[in-house]
């Protein structure tokens, strides 16, 4: 498990990496990203590890098709996410259920240049074709968002993909992370085209 954890933690620090300059370059600022941890969580698992299953979120729902088939979500706790629009907006909001459609699209985007990075990453370093959707913002409990974005996807694999990374501008520090549900077949797609499995 240890190599397949190698492996995961380049291909997010390259996504990070690429996220870090297309972030600098929408809010015109210098940005610093880290990757703390990517792992492999049995699926079952999921809600224990990412813990807060009913606090409040805003995420970035997208469906992947192609050689890699899944769901990806990225989410901001509610407080990181009123500080992004603060900052890129240039006026505060109490809370996520009075932003409008501008704040929306604030963090639509910043999750789509996250994902769209990461999800670059993974095609450059396997050579997999990687069809994302057009990303869907969202915002209720963490534990709603996952089960309703899980409800039409059809089978999963036992394992999902977990990144948790910090995004920085200045003294603005805000963190996320990434689930990466995979549809059946495609995770072994994956650790086979870096050379983790035999094909």
């Amino acid at each position: 498990m240890e190599q397949y954890v190698d492996a995961l933690q380049e291909i997010g620090n390259i996504g990070i990496g690429n996220a870090a300059t297309a972030l600098a370059t929408f809010l015109s600022a210098k940005v610093k990203i880290t990757v703390p941890k990517a792992v492999l969580v049995p699926v079952e698992d999921v809600f224990q590890v990412i813990g807060g299953i009913e606090n409040s979120v805003a995420a970035v729902v997208q469906r992947v098709e192609g050689d890699l088939s899944g769901t990806l979500l990225f989410f901001f706790p509610e407080a990181n996410a009123l500080s992004l629009i603060s900052q890129l907006l240039g006026h505060s909001t109490e809370s996520m259920n009075e932003i409008d459609g501008m704040g929306q699209s604030v963090i639509k985007e910043v999750g789509n240049i996250l994902t769209g990075s990461f999800l670059t990453a993974i095609s450059v370093m396997t050579q997999l074709t990687i069809v994302p959707s057009v990303p869907m913002f969202t915002f209720d409990m963490l534990g709603s968002i996952i089960s309703s974005s899980l409800l039409c996807t059809g089978m999963l694999e036992d394992q999902v993909l977990l990144i948790e990374t910090e995004l920085s501008e200045e003294d603005h520090l805000a963190s996320g992370e990434f689930i990466f549900f995979f549809n059946i077949g495609s995770l072994n797609t994956l650790l086979a085209s870096l050379g983790l499995l035999e094909n």
